[in-house]
Parts: C-alpha cells; structure tokens; sequence
C-alpha cells in the first residue's frame, strides 16, 4: 500500500541510538477516518460533509471526554531496531501486533548498544528506577570500556559456540547481553499507540525508550495532526492535569479566598478538605496546580 504523500520520508529509517531505528511501514485511516467512525453512533457518517474544522473539533471533544473507540480506527505499523533492554520495556504494551526477528532462524548480527558518555550516571537513591548524579571523567571512561569488553567478549563467545562447537543457534544466544540489537515489525492501533507514548515520551521514562518514542510521535504528529494536538492538550504526561475529587474540594475552598478566622488554616484538614490525603498527595498537587 502506497502511502500518503506527507508521510514518504518517513519510509527511510530514522536514526535512533547508535545502530537502532524506526521505519514507517504503512498506516490506516486518517483524522478524518477517526472523525467519520464516531459520527456513525448518530448519524449515517458516509453521507457526512463536515469540514476538517469541524472534525477537529470532534476529535478534542472525544479525546477530553474519553471517547476512546474512535481512535482504535486508525493503525500504523512501524518497523523497529532496538536493544533488547529496550525491546523488553517496549513489549509490556501488549495491545500491539509483534513479529520479531529470531534468532534461532538466523544468526544474531553482533551488534550491541553502547550508550553515550553523559548517560554514565549513578543509580538514584530515591527513585528505584532512576538516575542519580554524573560519574566523574575517569569511572565514567572505565565503565563505558568495561560495557565495551562485556560485549566484545560476549560476541567471541557467541561464535566460538556456533563455529567452534557448532552447538544450535537456539543455545548459543544465551551468552549475548540484553544491550544486543533486535528488530521487530510493531502494529497498534492509534489509541493504544497514544497510550505508549503517553509512557514512553515522558521525562520518568528511560532516556533509550524516550528516545525510540519520540521518533513515532514524530511520524504521528504528521499522520495525525488533530488527534495529537487533541492528546496534547488533555493528556496529563503532555502538561494536562485531572484533579481528584478531594483535589477539587480543595481547589474550591482555595478559591473563596483567604478568612479573617486565624482558624481556618488551608493545610488543616478539617477546614480544607484534605481529610485522608497524604503529604506526598498535596504536594503533588500543588506542584500540579502551579500553586
């Protein structure tokens, strides 16, 4: 299937990490396919004329109020080369269509992901899966060469077993490191493709999946334009907030204004509504209502 005339750059690979990269492979549907889908609930959409002003409209209406079907009308199917660290995260979106590569068919292309210096960070001590302060100069070097010989030697091994032993592909690979390149064709409808890149785009997510995610929400962005400003601006990862019912009773009583009673203190929570809400709560959300 040829596809649209917008989206033709995207059938070269773009560029990510050292050896990785993303391919568009083909796509279904359109905003106004999303559009159309949704009118059906109401109206015979095939004899619908609206103008594509009005389909964006549609679209930020369904995206607010989480009509999601509509959006599952639409697919795109990508062509992938990541490390399998990075193919492991990527998995857990079970929603998609997933043929890999395999490397009990053919052998594994000794190709491993070696990360950038100013990715040598220490392990944070707050956040179980994030990232802490820089290493110095020196450890950063040592470690970048320590990741460089575990691959190496990893890849010597690999061949010995096959050409030396001629053991089976199938046993052989079980002596390459997970930052080893894997490729896979992923399909997934754009709903469930939203929700990926609402993880996987994020600043919490790993620097490498941010990376991979990027590059399809640059494909998307082009692809479609009105559902990705519609995600934009509702999605908390893209800057939106959804307040909790104790938030919005707190952010009523914020707004009366401040009172003459020295008893009536926000942070008391008979007075603003914060009965059961911890610390880490309120601070989150005043963090998120900028307050």
């Amino acid at each position: 299937m040829t596809l649209p005339e917008r989206l033709l750059p995207f059938e070269s690979p773009t560029k990510v990490l050292d050896h990785g990269f993303v391919r568009l492979v083909d796509v279904m549907g359109d905003d106004a396919a999303i559009a159309q889908a949704a009118r059906v609930s109401y109206k015979d959409a095939r004899k619908s004329k609206k103008p594509a002003s009005t389909d964006r409209q549609l679209l930020r209406y369904l995206y607010q109020n989480r009509h999601t079907s509509p959006f599952e009308m639409a697919e795109i199917k990508l062509h992938c080369k990541m490390p399998i660290f990075v193919a492991r995260q990527w998995i857990r979106h079970r929603t998609a269509s997933v043929n890999e590569k395999s490397a009990r068919y053919g052998e594994v292309p000794l190709e491993f992901y070696t990360p950038p210096l100013e990715r040598m960070v220490t392990q944070s001590v707050k956040n179980k899966q994030g990232s802490g302060a820089p290493l110095s100069a020196n450890m950063a070097e040592e470690a970048l060469e320590t990741i460089g010989d575990s691959a190496h030697y990893a890849g010597q091994n690999y061949r010995c077993l096959l050409g030396v032993y001629g053991l089976t592909r199938e046993l052989a690979r079980g002596v390459l490191p997970v930052n080893t390149y894997t490729e896979w064709y992923w399909k997934i409808d754009l709903h469930n493709l939203l929700h990926f890149l609402s993880l996987r785009a994020h600043s919490h997510a790993q620097w490498e999946i941010q990376q991979f995610a990027n590059a399809i929400l640059d494909i998307v962005k082009v692809w479609v334009p009105d559902t990705v400003e519609s995600w934009e601006e509702y999605h908390p990862a893209r800057g939106a907030h959804t307040f909790s019912a104790t938030e919005m009773r707190h952010l009523r009583y914020l707004m009366r204004g401040p009172s003459d009673d020295p008893d009536n203190d926000p942070n008391d929570p008979e007075n603003s509504g914060w009965e059961g809400v911890t610390a880490r709560e309120r601070q989150a959300f005043y963090k998120a209502a900028g307050l």
